[in-house]
């Protein structure tokens, strides 16, 4: 997990996850200073030191090789992995060019020097001058709001009413502070990506012409060397996209914060003072502490935290909610106060003081109180509004004449889709072809009324118009998965699979466009426009999340992997059904459950590990199959389910109580399966083979409720170890991912290991079973039956 992304609207809560994230940025950037200020060091003694060239190279090609570009968000574009490893390649490069002793003249200033002493004046420079001022504004609203809350409610309305007045507007640029210095923290991240290889890449362009054989060297870099000049592009390209999205998101929050406020899983959440009482004669303090309410469960959560100081998190305290009561000014001197009663705690009451009359009028509403006449803090995604353009017989009219020009007119013109029409130009094109009156008459083709630009602009406002985007909100999550990780075959595989999951009209549509996508692209020795670059401009176009976040921004370059895949692919996605042989693609939906390890009453708690789940791909015998019916069931489900994935470290469990009513009751995999609902089988199993699989414990997504289980004896009986009963019917199994087993009645064991005489055990999510002679407990979700 890399940096994480500052939310524009957690500028306005500022809490202490904010402050540690903000603080997270900085350091990265302060190391990314340090280390160019080092290396700037470094190449000025290759210039100035020859004779020391063979030592600096070597301590060069070290620093290089030691750094490494943090991103934001979960996962990295190829492109960006790619940047990620060019200084490891430069840094080998620069060994083989030492090993060669050969002299080098260098003239490295203007190409490497003076691009990164700029970059780190002028970008770095830029955001240290921004935490200055943003940690003198921090200190002074605070400060100010301290003071201003410590004005006894006795002094005139009008001096009162002045103070307001006074902490609103500091509070207002504050806000307006701390918005921008977030926004230039998270630009300088990205940019610092481009902005410091292509320096890089200019420095060793120019070492290839002193070296004696540079020519030679040169043509064994020149492959790679495009391949970087591609990604830093593709890299460049995104994140000029990336930026205008987030510059419009920070505008509309700053427009209206309190419509931007994000979904939290507490009814209420904010700063309150509350008052700590003391023994006489010492009186009484005041502490800000944040504080976190859930009304389901009455449960409120205080924290002590100080901004001021670097940021100092004290411990924490919970209590559940009884009562709340609004304090009025005559029964003590603070605005803004009300009292909370502990349920759990008879006779201690809290007095809490919030920052305004407003926000007090809030936490009343959401703790229940007596004045509930505001809304409560934890909102709705407030959805889009819908445009006229709709996914109709008049939309596909709209799309084919639009395209059909397009390749008649413009097939060849540099900059197609990137270079946009006059506004009002495009606004009238487009009126004129959703109007059914007037649609027939507008000639695209022939006319020249209307430019190549406003056509191919009217065409993108209208998929930007439709209600929903082309690829569904509900796909959306689900197409952004494979483009964050496995191979670029199963990348395929897995939108393949997604793109036939669209509705009829959708899928229709989308294979229309990116049909004509595919012959812009093949063109793109004259028009420029690549399939990187058609996938920068449709991206945003035809996928977009449901709820605008920093995060969701994040996402829009592997929305463009996305738009790549399915232009480079376009026969084999829309031409062919996908392949029923293969499992169904991870969803986020289908996500492991968080079952504890067990217990036992000999060893005590076991020690934690990764949790393992069912695995849906056991063979169930005839009488446990479902009988479903035939239209109830995906293609290619009942194949998923008999058969497990050859690349899944793990299969993900079903979600909801059902499955965990039944394993509460006793019951076996097989009671689960046959109950549970096609689509929640064929969800479960896993499609993209993880870059870095972590072994599986052996430990089942299992929590034996019953006593009698916890206490069961993890040695197994001298009668079960030597021979099995002979009631039992035996069967073989063979294990389909690797265990190491937590204790001496677990077997351990390799893919492929095969186990004799296989019974279930009395613990339930294990089996017994025999391997080399051995006899102990197997996980049942790691083995096959045979």
């Amino acid at each position: 997990m890399g940096l994480q992304p500052l939310e524009f609207s957690d500028c306005y809560l500022d809490s202490p996850w904010f402050r540690e994230r903000v603080r997270a940025h900085e350091a990265e950037l302060e190391r990314t200073n340090k280390f160019i200020k080092e290396l700037i060091k470094d190449g000025k003694n290759l210039i100035a030191a020859t004779k020391s060239l063979s030592a600096a190279q070597r301590k060069f090609a070290h620093s290089l090789r030691d750094f490494k570009f943090e991103f934001i968000g979960d996962a990295e574009t190829d492109d960006e992995r790619c940047i990620d490893a060019s200084l490891r390649e430069f840094s080998n490069f620069l060994k083989n060019l030492e090993e060669q002793r050969e002299i080098m003249a260098l003239s490295v200033t203007e190409t490497l020097i003076k691009p990164l002493e700029k970059f780190r004046k002028e970008q770095l420079g830029a955001v240290k001058e921004e935490k200055k001022k943003f940690d003198k504004e921090t200190e002074k609203n605070y400060s100010l709001i301290d003071k201003h809350l410590n004005l006894s409610a006795k002094k005139k309305d009008s001096h009162l009413q002045e103070a307001d007045i006074q902490v609103e507007q500091n509070r207002q640029h504050f806000y307006e502070l701390s918005l921008e210095y977030v926004c230039k923290l998270q630009e300088i991240q990205e940019r610092k990506k481009f902005e410091f290889v292509e320096p890089m890449l200019s420095f060793f362009q120019g070492m290839f012409t002193f070296y004696h054989q540079g020519h030679e060297l040169a043509k064994d870099f020149n492959h790679y060397k495009m391949e970087l000049q591609i990604n830093i592009q593709n890299t460049r390209n995104r994140f000029e996209g990336t930026r205008s999205e987030v510059e419009e998101l920070m505008n509309k929050i700053r427009q209206n914060p309190k419509d931007h406020k994000r979904a939290s899983q507490f009814t209420a959440e904010g700063y309150l003072y509350v008052q700590e009482k003391r023994p006489p004669p010492f009186g009484s303090s005041w502490v800000k502490h944040y504080c976190m309410y859930r009304k389901a469960a009455k449960k409120f959560n205080i924290i002590p935290f100080e901004h001021r100081s670097g940021g100092k998190l004290g411990d924490g305290e919970v209590f559940f909610l009884k009562e709340c009561t609004r304090r009025h000014t005559d029964s003590i001197d603070r605005r803004f106060c009300f009292d909370v009663e502990a349920a759990d705690r008879p006779g201690v009451s809290l007095t809490m003081q919030a920052f305004s009359e407003e926000e007090r009028k809030q936490w009343l509403e959401a703790l229940g109180g007596k004045e509930a006449l505001f809304p409560s803090f934890n909102r709705a995604i407030i959805p889009r509004p819908e445009g006229s353009a709709q996914l109709d017989r008049m939309g596909f009219t709209i799309l084919r004449k639009c395209i059909s020009a397009v390749e008649t007119r413009g097939i060849n013109d540099q900059g197609l889709y990137r270079v946009v029409g006059v506004s009002s130009k495009v606004q009238r094109l487009l009126s004129m072809l959703m109007d059914v009156k007037t649609c027939n008459e507008v000639d695209l083709e022939n006319s020249i009324d209307w430019e190549v630009k406003t056509i191919t602009s009217a065409l993108k406002q209208y998929l930007r118009s439709l209600p929903e985007p082309l690829m569904t909100y509900e796909l959306h999550g689900d197409f952004i998965v494979p483009a964050k990780s496995g191979s670029p075959e199963s990348r395929v595989n897995a939108i393949h699979f997604l793109v036939h999951k669209l509705p009829e009209k959708n899928k229709e549509m989308l294979d229309i466009l990116v049909k004509h996508l595919t012959n812009v692209s093949n063109h793109s020795k004259q028009n420029l426009m690549t399939v990187a670059n058609l996938g920068v401009v449709f991206g945003p176009t035809l996928m977009r999340p449901q709820e605008e976040t920093v995060a969701a921004i994040m996402d829009l370059k592997f929305q463009n992997i996305v738009v790549e895949i399915l232009i480079e692919n376009h026969e084999k996605i829309f031409r062919t059904l996908p392949d029923a042989t293969l499992p169904e693609p991870v969803t986020l939906s289908a996500s492991p459950p968080n079952a504890p390890p067990r217990q036992s009453k000999r060893q005590g708690q076991r020690t934690k590990r990764p949790v393992a789940v069912y695995n849906l791909c056991l063979e169930l015998e005839d009488g446990d199959r479902p009988s479903l019916p035939k239209e109830d069931t995906p293609p290619s489900s009942l194949d998923s389910f008999s058969s497990p994935s050859p690349t899944a470290p793990a299969a993900h469990g079903p979600p909801g109580p059902d499955r965990n009513h039944l394993l509460a009751d006793g019951g076996t995999f097989g009671d689960w399966a046959s109950t549970a609902p096609s689509h929640a089988r064929s969800s479960t199993v896993q499609w993209l083979n993880p870059q870095s699989p972590a072994t599986p414990s052996c430990n089942p997504a299992v929590t034996p409720p019953s006593p009698k289980l916890s206490s069961f004896p993890l040695s197994l009986p001298a009668t079960v170890a030597d021979k099995p009963p002979e009631s039992v019917i035996y069967r073989k199994a063979r294990a389909v991912y690797p265990c190491e087993a937590e204790h001496s009645s677990e077997l351990s064991f390799e893919i492929g290991a095969i186990f004799e005489n296989v019974q279930t055990s009395k613990e339930p999510g294990w089996l017994e079973g025999t391997l080399n002679g051995k006899r102990g407990l197997i996980p049942q979700n790691y083995v096959k039956l045979l």
